[in-house]
């Protein structure tokens, strides 16, 4: 069964009601629609910007491939040819730097790299080999001396937050970690769980990837309710969440936030924040099926356009477009392959 214009199954429908709002209704087909608009974005921005460059990116490998892939679990109709060649692509990138990583150094970008590629094979149902072995050796190695992993820049949001790349690290280590590993894995999340439990967050990025973080390192359910209680508290009256405080809401930080209360935080569709967030990523996506976000993040690269639109803005708009699609598809329920 594949859904299509003419036919949608009716969520459970939910309010959410503010001072002077009536009640408002999020339904499977106002999801839908929006979901099957985002796809041939992505598909498009996922395929060009491998086309242009060998390399693989977090934001037009790795978050598409999540949002494609989830998507096609809801029964959306993608193109599954050119999602593994995302996969494909993402696990030549870490072949060609197997010798950094068989040694302790990694490639560019780091730990953020590393995680989020092993993070976009996991997607795929990529089998773990010599290389995915070779990733997690470097991850129990690099850092050693400060029990955690720091990002390796700082373009914001998606790059600069050390709690994203502990989390990524710690996701990437549980999943394709090798059995000769474990000793040295589980001395690096002991040492990450003192660092995450003791360090503050400064933004919606660090609380995001924080929260996720906790389940991890086996945190106790006080500490993960006190995160998600932290996260609902900085919702905006109009639904949406902020990269930071004095800045305005986003489909990016929205998007996440509500990925990491409902994996994380355990919320359910209908909890009035979780409502009132895919409310306003409904209200916010353009008509072309992307979410706008305007870019803080000085470019190290040369431009180049990846087939995805906002110019200047294209990579964190994929980023917000691709985790939006995620957690809106989620919301649909799982299809049967047959």
């Amino acid at each position: 069964m594949k859904h299509s214009f003419g036919f949608f199954l009716l969520l459970t429908c939910c309010s959410f009601v503010n001072a002077g709002e009536t009640e408002i209704s999020v339904t499977s087909e106002a999801v839908t629609l929006a979901v099957q608009k985002s796809i041939p974005l992505l598909e498009r921005g996922a395929a060009e910007s491998a086309d242009e460059r060998k390399c693989f990116t977090c934001h037009n490998q790795g978050l598409t491939t999540f949002a494609l892939k989830e998507a096609s679990l809801r029964g959306f109709q993608v193109d599954r040819e050119k999602l593994q060649r995302q996969i494909q692509h993402t696990w030549n990138h870490l072949n060609r730097g197997k010798e950094k990583y068989q040694k302790g150094k990694g490639q560019g970008g780091q730990v953020l790299t590393a995680g989020y590629a092993l993070w976009t094979l996991e997607v795929g149902d990529w089998e773990a080999d010599e290389v995915t072995t070779a990733v997690t050796h470097y991850l129990t190695e690099y850092q050693q001396s400060k029990g955690y992993w720091t990002s390796g820049g700082n373009r914001p949001p998606t790059s600069g937050s050390n709690f994203t790349a502990s989390y990524l690290a710690l996701r990437a280590m549980s999943y394709f970690g090798a059995e000769e590993q474990r000793a040295s894995i589980k001395t690096r999340r002991e040492a990450a769980a003192k660092a995450v439990l003791k360090a503050k967050p400064l933004d919606t990025e660090d609380r995001v990837f924080r929260l996720q973080s906790l389940l991890y390192i086996d945190a106790e359910e006080e500490a993960i309710q006190t995160a998600v209680e932290e996260l609902v508290k900085l919702q905006n009256k109009n639904g949406g969440w902020a990269q930071k405080d004095d800045m305005q809401p986003d489909a990016y930080a929205t998007a996440t936030v509500l990925w990491a209360l409902q994996e994380a935080g355990g919320l359910a569709d209908d909890h009035p924040a979780i409502f009132a967030g895919c409310k306003y990523l409904l209200k916010t996506q353009l008509e072309d099926g992307s979410w706008h976000v305007v870019t803080r993040a000085k470019p190290i690269q040369d431009y180049y356009e990846s087939g995805f639109p906002h110019g200047e803005d294209q990579f964190i708009s994929i980023a917000a477009t691709s985790w939006a699609t995620l957690v809106l598809a989620h919301r649909l329920p799982v299809v049967s392959a047959d």
